[in-house]
């Protein structure tokens, strides 16, 4: 019984998703012990000790179901917290970190950094089956600037660019906000087909 009830610590403690698979547990655990009670022999009773220290980890373990249990309350709250924030965006031209860019009304934006060692860029867009669909060498200037491409069927598409060395150079896409949603667990921000989490947004400007 003592095995039972320390693998269901461990259980409680591993994540908050599972409160429902805890409480579960923790009703068949009551059930076990009632029925071990009823059904001790009165000759060899149960250990005072060992029952003991079995009701402090039921107890543990009956604290750390509430906590989940709380603790997935304050996560909902806090995910719709961010879908309402996130109202205001709609409609709104973003720069965010991702590794695609999003074609939205035929038309996708990146930001690509200002030269350095290299002072020409290669930006390579893929498509299915990673096939290279769009491939440009684009002279960098001293300062950041935008480049465009006027695609055919609007959606996320992946992106990379490099230097004219080879080396992988960094960049964020250029947006307008559609919606957000919940994925994963998580609250994402929607341009067209590309999601991104609140936290690679980079800046936000006015509307298209």
């Amino acid at each position: 019984m003592s095995a039972s009830i320390a693998t269901l610590s461990a259980n409680a403690a591993s994540s908050t998703a599972q409160s429902p698979k805890f409480a579960g547990d923790f009703n068949t655990f009551l059930t076990l012990l009632t029925t071990q009670i009823k059904n001790q022999s009165p000759t060899d009773p149960l250990d005072t000790n060992q029952m003991t220290n079995q009701l402090v980890q039921f107890a543990s373990v009956e604290q750390q179901i509430s906590m989940n249990q709380n603790l997935q309350r304050m996560l909902a709250l806090e995910q719709a917290s961010q879908l309402t924030a996130s109202a205001p965006l709609i409609g709104r031209n973003v720069e965010v970190e991702a590794e695609q860019i999003s074609l939205q009304g035929g038309v996708g934006t990146l930001k690509l950094p200002a030269a350095g060692a290299s002072q020409t860029a290669v930006v390579t867009i893929r498509g299915r089956g990673d096939q290279i669909i769009r491939q440009e060498t684009v002279q960098l200037g001293t300062a950041p600037k935008t480049w465009t491409w006027n695609g055919q069927q609007d959606g996320a598409y992946k992106v990379s660019v490099t230097g004219s060395g080879g080396e992988v150079l960094p960049f964020t896409t250029i947006g307008t906000v559609t919606g957000a949603e919940r994925v994963g667990g998580d609250v994402k921000l929607l341009l067209g087909q590309l999601q991104v989490g609140f936290d690679k947004l980079r800046s936000v400007s006015s509307g298209s």
